[in-house]
């Protein structure tokens, strides 16, 4: 078997969901694993690095305890992934190992991913996998992970560790083939798209529900990974992974929907800054400071007209106009009770109202990143070379 237009991208991570891996009565579905296992191979062999993004591991550890089916406790889907996790990771080596490949297994939380020393920490844990040719499988770890610091489906997750490694590709294998126009299994007359040039409010409109009981995501949180990955340059790909030999399908023209990457993507800061997904407050902004912003310059204090949330200086804030739609996401330069105290004030004024001298910007334009406008963007990496 050969991979063929995959082959040209450097480093590919692949998202698999729970329900192409478990089956509910039989467990884990070992000769589609072992298909994919081949498409991993076939692909190292054309030096292309592979990530593998994998959920299945409270699926698998529910069929391996006998849990019963329906929604489980948070204690019971916790002690599930304890047991599904080896299970999983055993699985993942066995099936890697017979083409002499390591598998090293990676478990992230969001904090893992949203607090910068430890972005950097599991990035460089996983670029050496990689160094060494091991293929990293990654999953949150849902051992620990409740609703409050999780990331809740690993489309998401996916799209963090194709930002956090430079990805050139993102793929998810779903049980959906593609994008359509609407959910398939409610509108008979949705139409198929094999390719979104940017994910627009349009093509957000077209999300269904999750259609699987297995999976927490549905096309709305692929679409959120689309954004994610795309802002930064990365491509991706949503398909079908319910064939055997997926990766090589897509290759073969199977059906799939390729959404095309940012043509000014963000650097590696401002794609850690962009993709958080909790903002720890929300700063409201004028019009003249939002013109501002676009055209590449900094959050004055003279633009705030409001100051939500308790965040501490170098925390990420959601920077949102008027009608309280988010236009920008920054780091604040100062903590929520300083930047309450100076917001409307003009930047000179800073010192006799604080006592101190600080800096003239609420959120420099070096750690801000504005929404809508790939120009805007590209106008603010220049300026900061």
């Amino acid at each position: 078997m050969s991979i063929g237009a995959l082959k040209s991208y450097r480093r590919i991570v692949v998202k698999i969901g729970s329900a192409l891996l478990v089956d509910r009565a039989k467990g884990l579905k070992q000769l589609w694993l072992e298909s994919l296992g081949a498409d991993i191979a076939a692909l190292q062999m054309q030096g292309v690095e592979v990530l593998v993004v994998s959920s299945g591991a409270i699926a698998l550890g529910r069929t391996v305890l006998g849990l019963p089916a329906g929604t489980l406790k948070l204690e019971e889907s916790q002690a599930a992934a304890a047991a599904g996790q080896i299970a999983l990771a055993k699985a993942y080596a066995d099936v890697l190992g017979a083409h002499n490949i390591v598998a090293g297994q990676v478990l992230l939380t969001l904090s893992d991913t949203e607090e910068r020393r430890r972005y950097l920490n599991a990035r460089a844990t996983i670029e050496t996998l990689l160094r060494l040719k091991a293929v990293p499988v990654i999953n949150e770890n849902d051992t620990v992970a409740t609703n409050e610091i999780r990331y809740g489906d690993n489309d998401r997750l996916a799209a963090r560790v194709a930002t956090m490694l430079g990805a050139d590709l993102l793929i998810l294998l779903s049980d959906i083939d593609g994008l359509y126009t609407a959910p398939p299994h409610k509108d008979p007359n949705a139409e198929f798209l094999p390719l979104v040039e940017a994910i627009t409010p349009d093509v957000e409109a077209m999300a269904g529900a999750a259609a699987s009981e297995l999976s927490r995501g549905g096309m709305k949180t692929k679409l959120d990974a689309g954004k994610i990955a795309n802002a930064a340059g990365t491509a991706m790909i949503i398909t079908s992974g319910i064939r055997m030999n997926p990766l090589a399908a897509i290759d073969k023209g199977e059906r799939s929907t390729l959404f095309m990457p940012s043509h000014a993507p963000v650097n590696a800061w401002k794609v850690w800054i962009s993709g958080h997904l909790e903002a720890a407050g929300r700063v409201v902004i004028d019009d003249g400071a939002l013109k501002a912003l676009k055209s590449g310059k900094s959050l004055l204090p003279a633009g705030v007209r409001e100051v939500h949330g308790d965040f501490q200086r170098g925390d990420t804030v959601s920077i949102v106009n008027m009608q309280g739609m988010e236009v920008a996401r920054g780091l604040a330069g100062y903590d929520a009770g300083d930047a309450l105290r100076i917001a409307g004030h003009k930047s000179s004024e800073i010192e006799a109202i604080l006592g101190y001298f600080a800096r003239s910007s609420m959120v420099h334009r070096n750690d801000l990143v504005v929404r809508g406008s790939r120009e805007a963007v590209q106008a603010v990496l220049e300026e900061s070379v």
